[in-house]
C-alpha cells in the first residue's frame, strides 16, 4: 500500500506504507487509508516530527558512540534511510500548507 498525500498548496507526496504510517502515527494521525491533517494542526504535527527526528539522532548517535567506546564496530539503522531522510518531504509539505492554511488528505 502506499500513502498520496495531496494539498493545493503543494504537490502530492507518495510514501510507501511502513514509512507513512510511521510519520501518521508520530504526528498523532490515524494512519487509516483516509484521513486530513487541517491547518491548525499542522505547527503542532511538524513540532511532533522534528522532535522524533532529534530523538532518532541522539539515540543512533548515543548507540555509535557506546560502542565505539567498547572497541566495537558502529551499529548500521534502518539501512541507511533515516527518519530524517524520509521526513523532509513531508516536513516539508506540512510548512508549505500551513503558512498557505490548505489542508493535507490522503486516501480521497
Amino acid at each position: 500500500m502506499l500513502y498520496k498525500f495531496k494539498s493545493k498548496a503543494a504537490g502530492d507526496l507518495i510514501m510507501l506504507e511502513p514509512n507513512g504510517r510511521r510519520v501518521l502515527e508520530i504526528i498523532g494521525k490515524d494512519a487509516g487509508p483516509k484521513g486530513i491533517i487541517l491547518p491548525e494542526e499542522m505547527p503542532a504535527a511538524t513540532q511532533a516530527l522534528s522532535a522524533a527526528i532529534a530523538r532518532e539522532e541522539a539515540d543512533q548517535q548515543a548507540a555509535i558512540d557506546e560502542a565505539k567506546a567498547k572497541g566495537e564496530v558502529p551499529p548500521r539503522f534502518d539501512g541507511g534511510v533515516s527518519l530524517r531522510q524520509r521526513a523532509v518531504p513531508f516536513l516539508d509539505m506540512l510548512q508549505r500548507c500551513s503558512k498557505a492554511g490548505k489542508e493535507i488528505v490522503w486516501g480521497v
